[in-house]
């Protein structure tokens, strides 16, 4: 009951609950109270809120400018089109434009009355603080996206984990046929999340952090790197020279796609990295342009692996300071 079906349950609760207590209470336009609920409701709480309070403050602006306006110059259709013209341009420069339709139905209700008064005014703020509430009321019960986020979580992780052992793979088999739909897909995945992350992180005001979020933007940071990875992969794989040290590149992919996870283990890949970057500079220097350039590109992938790994040791640095 998640999406568009769980937020129409809930307006459609909400106006009618809004109805009948307005009706209880014996308020004239009652019916506009059910109109506050379905306007207010949004996909989450922070935007319900936002939403709210354009409204409720372009209401109030509204009734009390267009009843002046109204005793001074008169109930008939010229002023009351005035009154669009003065305050449209208001509500721009206060920010709460959002809020026009539902100050627009305060003010018809105003000029249909063709009286403004205490009663009237009351009567009015009755029915916005019925609308709201209830719409807060409905609103508070949302889904939580806890789970949804750690089932993409666990998808993301295995499409690096893919993506990871198709490199080792390709370093040792330069003819290994792989289209890397993996990268488009992961892609597709992190956006995805990120939403979801977004909405529970205003789903749920008292929290200022989302560590879901920052994980979602390390994985994609590292997708980038990956991007980039991929045609000297290409090219290093392709090299006849240097068989050993492409081997000993691959063994160390391999093994990182296996530990591929949302704990921390990034020290532990770091330092078997510089064990493997020491190894190969005590290695015998390149003799010819080709063995140069392919120990150039391993040096390359080292360093940007290096950073691949450094990105997800920032996002746990990130989260012990918070």
């Amino acid at each position: 009951m998640v999406g568009m079906g769980y937020r129409t349950i809930k307006t459609a609760v909400g106006a009618g609950l809004a109805i009948w207590i307005a009706s209880l209470l014996d308020l004239e336009f009652a019916t506009f109270a059910a109109i506050i609920v379905i306007m207010c409701i949004e996909k989450t709480k922070k935007k319900t809120l936002i939403t709210m309070k354009d409204k409720f403050f372009a209401s109030l602006l509204a009734l009390i400018l267009g009843a002046l306006l109204f005793e001074v110059v008169g109930y008939n259709p010229i002023v009351f089109a005035l009154f669009i013209l003065l305050f449209v341009p208001l509500l721009v420069r206060v920010c709460i434009q959002a809020g026009f339709v539902t100050s627009m139905v305060v003010v018809l209700h105003v000029y249909t009355v063709k009286e403004a008064n205490w009663t009237m005014f009351l009567n009015e703020l009755y029915i916005i603080f019925i609308g709201m509430g209830i719409a807060l009321l409905v609103n508070s019960f949302m889904p939580n996206y806890k789970r949804d986020i750690e089932i993409f979580k666990k998808e993301i992780e295995q499409k690096f984990e893919v993506i990871l052992f198709e490199f080792s793979a390709h370093l040792r088999d330069s003819m290994r046929n792989w289209g890397g739909k993996e990268i488009l897909e992961v892609e597709d995945l992190i956006n995805q999340s990120k939403s979801i992350a977004i909405q529970d992180l205003e789903n749920n005001l008292l929290r200022k952090q989302n560590k879901d979020y920052y994980y979602l933007e390390m994985r994609e940071d590292q997708l980038e790197l990956l991007k980039h990875m991929v045609k000297i992969i290409a090219i290093f794989s392709s090299s006849s020279p240097d068989v050993k040290q492409k081997e000993m590149f691959a063994e160390f992919l391999e093994n990182l796609s296996r530990n591929v996870h949302s704990g921390d283990t990034t020290d532990i890949s770091l330092h078997k990295l510089e064990e493997l970057n020491d190894l190969i500079r005590e290695m015998e220097l390149p003799k010819t342009r080709e063995e140069f350039e392919v120990r150039a590109n391993l040096f390359y992938l080292i360093f940007e692996m290096e950073n691949y790994l450094n990105i997800k040791k920032k996002l746990f640095s990130k989260r012990s300071r918070s």
